[in-house]
């Protein structure tokens, strides 16, 4: 049985899919680890390795 997921989950998971790799140091994440946050117009996606503490953000705004 699959479970209904808001359309901003769906992004995440295509994120966690194809973006698992940090651009700093190359450490693979296995299980994704992108966080999701929404303000007004705004959803942001942010990926922190937690190898080298780097953060790689995307942002995308909705009109």
């Amino acid at each position: 049985m699959s479970i209904r997921r808001s359309p901003f989950e769906r992004f995440r998971t295509k994120f966690d899919a194809s973006d698992a790799r940090c651009g700093e140091c190359g450490y693979v994440v296995e299980d994704g680890g992108w966080r999701v946050t929404a303000a007004g117009s705004r959803v942001r996606y942010q990926f922190a390795c937690p190898t080298c503490n780097a953060v790689e953000t995307r942002e995308m705004r909705l009109e």
